[in-house]
């Protein structure tokens, strides 16, 4: 139930290729950290899986389906997607911004129903969100306006959810409530992220880009190695357990050299 799964997957723009022959697969019901330095492709590759752009080559698969063959609505029913740069909404309220995540169960003049409002009311509960449900979109925080799309997202009540960089904006205490909160879920999410350390802590399954290519994927332990960091990163690290916990922990030593240049216009992601 939600596998998430690319096949020589690529992507260019002005002749520049920003993902070449991208194979990675996202367990169901598991969390797939995507990783790489700023211009490694991770958010264009979001971008793929979310169906928002066409790929030059390849495929995307939701289980057993092709992307392609997935109509519109049934897609919005059941992949939820949390971008980086969060959408304005400046005449709703927080909780009308999660309302919106019913939409695709509604018809256009649908009024909510009472399974409606308790998976709002939920949704803000478990994102912290309930004494500010009444709050106008724009006086929020960008930590706060993050956790508000994010109980858009599981207002949806999807199978699969899409993340790019969910933690920025977010101080300390809310990024790790924002993963466990992930980790509780019965849903495949595929995260991009900065941090390797939470990478490390709550990702059961890897895929680190370099260059628009997959560089390593697989379990943390097997992709975070000081050769990929370095190879990937231009980074110097020591890489051991954290004796609180027995998570992976990635200390950073010295730079190394800058990874090579990619051509064409750079990704933010």
């Amino acid at each position: 139930m939600g596998r998430v799964t690319t096949t020589r997957l690529s992507w260019s723009v002005k002749g520049g290729r920003l993902l070449d022959g991208i194979d990675m697969t996202a367990p169901g019901g598991r969390i797939t950290g995507l990783l790489g330095p700023n211009g490694s492709g991770k958010s264009t590759l979001l971008r793929l899986l979310a169906g928002l752009r066409t790929p030059e080559t390849g495929t995307v698969r939701y289980d057993d389906t092709s992307l392609r063959d997935l109509g519109r609505r049934v897609l919005a029913r059941r992949l939820a997607v949390v971008e980086q740069d969060v959408t304005a909404h400046h005449h709703l309220t927080v909780r009308q911004v999660v309302e919106l995540g019913r939409t695709p169960f509604r018809g256009r003049f649908d009024a909510l129903t009472e399974h409606d409002r308790r998976t709002v009311d939920a949704a803000l509960e478990r994102t912290d969100l309930t004494s500010r449900q009444d709050r106008s979109w724009h006086t929020l925080s960008g930590g706060e306006k993050q956790r508000a799309q994010l109980a858009r997202a599981l207002a949806q009540e999807p199978q699969e959810i899409l993340l790019d960089e969910p933690t920025n904006h977010l101080d300390i205490r809310h990024q790790l409530e924002l993963l466990d909160l992930l980790t509780s879920l019965d849903v495949t999410c595929v995260v991009a992220l900065h941090d390797l350390n939470l990478a490390a802590r709550y990702c059961d399954h890897l895929v680190l880009l370099r260059n628009g290519r997959v560089a390593a994927a697989g379990p943390p332990d097997t992709v975070l190695t000081p050769d990929a960091i370095r190879h990937v990163y231009g980074v110097e690290a020591l890489v051991d357990r954290e004796p609180a916990t027995d998570t992976l922990r990635v200390t950073y030593l010295a730079t190394t050299r800058t990874p090579a240049p990619r051509t064409g216009r750079p990704d933010p992601g």
